[in-house]
């Protein structure tokens, strides 16, 4: 029995769960889903307590599942990155046929993004009633692993790394940064890796795609990449994540699933949420605990009904949640048969 801790979410959040639990009961492996509920409302009650047993719990499974959850105040994904020290942020951003996008190049990118760090960790302060600063912080331990997952990935896959940063201008900050990737890139001499400054490679990225592959950054830069990038791709609802801390000989000691996107209060309840980022955040989970083939058929259903229009309207398809979750069970029987 394998156990996943669960953190419930806010807004659309019960409704991707019920799609990936619909899904997970078509697996089969025996997997128990330990559930907290982490809405705004349960940890305005239950304040530090719920935290203290979701960290607990992910810290005994080593493998975690998170819904979208609303911030006010302190964020329950840094309050978790934090915690368990989440170092590595990984999104697979791939174009989906079917998808209608401004972009018409496929794109293909992982991009590994440190998780920690950067201009985040310090919300700045004024220094005068005109000026304020904040503090940036690029520590060499979350680089390293970012830098050392993001080259395994590569070798796995057979691809190429690009480490991006603003090295040239933020020197020591994002020099370190470089200086850590080049380290890692050492020990991985089959890898082919380049550095490209990260104004550039935004612009690169659309006028020639097929030139990245994996892309390595710093926290911040990976925030604003991985919303782009799904931007291109055509939604933010096919984006999915997986969180990951390393033990000091850099092995993976916790994971972590989640989709990306918000609560979409607006559609809450309706039956109109979009599960395809969620489904796909499950299957990162598969191939996680070694069971790759789940995973990929997975990932097949969920490409064959988009590419057929069987899917919710915020794709370019007509069903609702539920019609929706039930086409993917059915592919999913079908895509398992013909493996």
């Amino acid at each position: 029995m394998m156990t996943i801790t669960e953190f419930l979410g806010d807004g659309i959040g019960p409704e991707l769960r019920a799609s990936v639990h619909a899904v997970a009961a078509e697996i089969p492996l025996e997997l128990r889903f330990e559930p907290f509920d982490f809405t705004l409302d349960n940890r305005q009650k239950r304040g530090k307590e719920v935290i203290d047993e979701g960290v607990a719990s992910l810290q005994r499974s080593r493998l975690g599942f998170k819904y979208p959850t609303v911030t006010k105040g302190e964020s329950p994904n840094a309050i978790l990155r934090n915690r368990c020290d989440f170092a590595v942020i990984h999104r697979p951003v791939i174009s989906i046929p079917g998808i209608d996008s401004n972009f018409k190049e496929n794109l293909e990118l992982h991009i590994v993004r440190v998780a920690t760090g950067g201009t985040y960790e310090h919300g700045g302060e004024l220094v005068s009633p005109d000026v304020a600063v904040s503090l940036r912080v690029v520590d060499r331990r979350p680089c390293r692993a970012a830098a050392h997952f993001a080259f395994q990935l590569a070798r796995k896959l057979k691809r190429s790394v690009t480490s991006s940063s603003k090295h040239t201008i933020q020197r020591v900050t994002d020099g370190l940064f470089e200086a850590v990737v080049k380290e890692a890139a050492a020990q991985y001499a089959d890898v082919p890796h380049r550095t490209e400054l990260f104004d550039s490679l935004l612009a690169k990225m659309i006028l020639k795609p097929h030139q990245y592959q994996i892309v390595v950054v710093l926290n911040e830069y990976g925030d604003f990449l991985s919303d782009m990038a799904c931007g291109l791709v055509g939604s933010l609802g096919t984006g999915a994540s997986g969180n990951y801390s390393f033990d000091d000989q850099m092995n993976v000691k916790i994971a972590m699933f989640d989709p990306a996107g918000g609560t979409a209060p607006d559609i809450a309840g309706e039956d109109k949420a979009n599960p395809t980022a969620a489904l796909l955040a499950f299957g990162m989970l598969l191939n996680h605990i070694g069971r790759y083939d789940l995973g990929h058929a997975l990932r097949l259903a969920l490409r064959a009904l988009i590419a057929r229009h069987e899917c919710t309207r915020d794709i370019g398809g007509g069903l609702t949640t539920r019609e929706f979750t039930t086409s993917v069970i059915h592919e999913f029987r079908r895509q398992l048969q013909s493996a």
